[in-house]
């Protein structure tokens, strides 16, 4: 049947129907791709391929199959009612995603039964109108997603309501007075609702539970921020007590057991504003060419027992977060800050990697011990970075240091220092020549000033500084790892919560290859994951420098999968790692704490942990990780806003950062800050917006606004309650 022929005659719609329906029904559930498809039935011309595809397109249609992917079906084995997460969306585009992971399926507000943005629903599919897409209606809320919301209280005469910025409940929750505890208008405040809608009142009713204070204030807005994901603003004063109880003194018990690194030089280098200092690192010369580099990490577990009120607390907070002006800790101060933090000049309790590597960093052994240790000195990274530009051997391409010039190096501790870069930059080369993917992104940042109002918005990149920690960081992580999983042949590893990074999803590389040619680029999606990663960096090098690098690394980066924890083990995609962990930072991530109490528990002759336990601490800590990412940035935001607030009206240049059907999103090249042009103020011609070449097409005149494109812009607004500035373009 080959050469789209059947029986010596071209092969018509009506051939290939029925071996469409065959090849789907002998394979449910399996995904098949365009690829796979044309490849079976042996369809290797143009006109029989999109024949296929309008085939496929009508039997979707007619629920035959299921669309899971731009180019991918399966066969529809689902019945008409089913089970998934309900997505709202302010723009009234609402949706249902089931949970099988099929394509999210429309939901009209009248057919929404007023379910909320991820509250677990029931639905039902309606009948397909023609010429319509695919629709479903709720026909249950089986469970609500939270029932506590973040807002402004409003007054109009009798009726209290909150009202949120993102606009995305059906309607406002109203408030009884004799439910505001206090709350006054204009208020920032936490509502609980007390009475859902249904079929005779739309309006929910709520109490409220916190009144946050005045809008606009700095620390009111950044507490809404925590409030409207779940997160903890304030501490619990039984595990600020629990933790005041925890003495800091080293007894010789505490001792026993562990190797004394006192005497070796020992530093921590972190930003400048830290205090939870949470390793280190000591170097020391060995006979033969060799050098003892230790990676000592606070002993968080010896003081934070399982079960314990902190422990808990920790546990369900899960990491620390990192707003423009402040950190919420996972533990309490007194641990963070002072008993556990590596603080200088004190005897501190430490778990550690100590590696013994040659001069080309190579590992010829390694231990992981409980150590006591005495920092010398505390470095911000600034300091450690002009010390290695002073000695002329920090010069940001990341090529090794070259000898010790006569007399040695300049400064206190500069040999050491020097020594740990150079052995740095050679564990980076062998780990970008293994296949790891290099992506060096600008951070934005803000000065504040006592009040919080931002005064000055830069970014920054990583310098031989952060990059020196970062490598035997990255080294003890990959080696604790190694440790419990590369076991015996026949031997089963014991469980740990690993950090898994999967492959790049191959439909958005697809997407991302066809993006960048436009630029003149080549990227091979095909091959090894090593070949991938490859492909990934040389695209990185050869756009360095260029307008449209940020751009294509930015699309380089939605094609990548999140990192995770898993005790599953994968591998790491990024690192080009087989093995991977957390183990550097339990001060602030609770899955550190998890491997520290799992090592500990190992080397004493434990068995295996519980692994249904621990993917479920894993799941709740990756989601928590995220959790936290969205309020940072939603931070960043707000300080955005707030900084551009003074400057509306001024002109800059800028270039195009997204592109939706509703207008062009534009980063300001002086500072990094990003607003909207709405689409409504394209008014010299109506636009089409071709989603896959990221783009905006003038109908008339043909003109394009595409991703990347410098544009010159003024600031129209900066709408600090929303987090939004608007754009519009510049006038000549």
């Amino acid at each position: 049947m080959g050469k789209g022929k059947k029986g010596g005659k071209r092969m018509r719609k009506s051939d290939l129907v029925p071996m469409l329906e065959k090849l789907f029904a002998s394979n449910p559930g399996k995904k098949l791709s365009f690829k796979d498809i044309f490849r079976t039935l042996h369809l290797d011309t143009h006109p029989l391929k999109m024949l296929a595809v309008d085939i496929m397109e009508e039997m979707a249609w007619d629920d035959f199959i299921t669309r899971v992917a731009d180019n991918a079906y399966q066969l529809n084995t689902k019945g008409q009612v089913q089970e998934g997460v309900f997505r709202r969306k302010s723009n009234g585009k609402n949706s249902f995603v089931p949970d099988d992971g099929d394509m999210p399926i429309f939901v009209a507000e009248r057919n929404s039964m007023w379910a909320l943005d991820g509250d677990r629903v029931r639905v039902s599919f309606m009948a397909r109108r023609k010429n319509h897409i695919k629709e479903a209606q709720v026909i249950e809320i089986i469970q609500r997603a939270k029932d506590r919301f973040v807002g402004r209280l409003c007054f109009d005469h009798d009726i209290v309501s909150l009202v949120q910025s993102g606009n995305v409940l059906p309607a406002n929750i109203i408030i009884p007075r004799r439910k505001l505890r206090g709350g006054r208008d204009g208020d920032n405040a936490v509502v609980k609702i007390m009475q859902w809608p249904d079929a005779e009142h739309r309006n929910m009713v709520g109490e409220v539970v916190d009144v946050l204070g005045p809008a606009g204030e700095n620390d009111v807005e950044m507490h809404t921020i925590l409030a409207q994901y779940g997160l903890p603003y304030e501490y619990p004063a039984n595990v600020e007590e629990a933790a005041e109880k925890i003495s800091g003194e080293i007894t010789p018990a505490d001792l026993e057991g562990r190797e004394d690194f006192r005497g070796t030089f020992t530093c921590t280098i972190d930003p400048s504003d830290a205090k939870d200092f949470d390793d280190a690192l000591s170097i020391r010369r060995l006979d033969g060419g060799l050098w003892e580099v230790g990676v000592h990490i606070a002993d968080v577990s010896h003081y934070v027992t399982e079960g314990s009120v902190i422990d808990k607390e920790a546990m369900r907070r899960a990491t620390s977060i990192y707003l423009v002006d402040r950190t919420i800790p996972m533990l309490p101060e007194r641990l963070c800050n002072f008993i556990c933090s590596l603080r200088p000049n004190e005897d501190k309790l430490a778990y550690s990697v100590v590696f013994t590597l040659d001069d080309e960093a190579a590992v010829k052994d390694y231990r992981i011990t409980h150590t006591v240790i005495r920092s010398c000195r505390r470095y911000a990274y600034e300091e450690v970075q002009q010390l290695l530009e002073d000695n002329g051997v920090a010069d940001g391409t990341g090529q090794p240091a070259p000898p010790a010039p006569q007399g040695g190096y300049r400064g206190e501790f500069a040999d050491e220092l020097v020594t740990l870069d150079r052995l740095a930059k050679k564990l980076r080369a062998a780990r970008f020549a293994n296949g790891a993917v290099r992506f060096d992104r600008e951070e934005l940042h803000f000065d504040v000033d006592e009040k919080g109002k931002p005064v000055r918005c830069y970014f920054k990149r990583s310098k031989d500084a952060n990059k020196l920690i970062e490598e035997f960081m990255l080294l003890a992580n990959r080696t604790v790892a190694e440790s419990v999983n590369k076991v015996k042949k026949g031997a089963k590893p014991k469980t740990l919560p690993y950090r898994v990074h999967d492959n790049p999803d191959p439909q958005k590389l697809e997407t991302l290859r066809d993006f960048v040619v436009k630029f003149g680029y080549k990227l091979k999606t095909e091959g090894t994951k090593g070949a991938t990663a490859r492909s990934l960096n040389a695209l990185m090098a050869e756009s360095e420098g260029k307008r449209e690098h940020n751009l294509i690394q930015t699309v380089a980066l939605r094609a990548m999968m999140k990192a995770k924890y898993s005790i599953h083990n994968i591998g790491h995609f990024g690192l080009a790692f087989d093995y991977y962990t957390h183990f550097t930072s339990p001060i602030r991530r609770y899955p550190d704490t998890m491997v520290h109490r799992l090592l500990t528990r190992y080397a004493q002759g434990g068995r295996s942990a519980n692994k249904e336990h621990y993917e479920e601490l894993c799941e709740h800590s990756s989601e928590m990780e995220q959790i936290a990412a969205n309020a940072e940035r939603d931070s960043i935001k707000y300080k955005a806003v707030e900084f551009m607030s003074d400057r509306v009206g001024n002109v800059y240049d800028a270039h195009i950062s997204g592109i939706q059907s509703y207008g062009i999103y534009c980063e300001i090249d002086e500072n990094h800050c990003e607003g909207l042009i709405p689409m409504r103020d394209l008014d010299d011609d109506y636009y089409d917006f071709d989603e896959r070449n990221y783009c905006l097409v003038g109908r008339r005149r043909r003109h394009r606004y595409q991703l990347g494109d410098p544009i010159r812009i003024q600031v129209a607004q900066a709408n600090v309650e929303k987090r939004q500035l608007d754009f519009t373009l510049a006038k000549d």
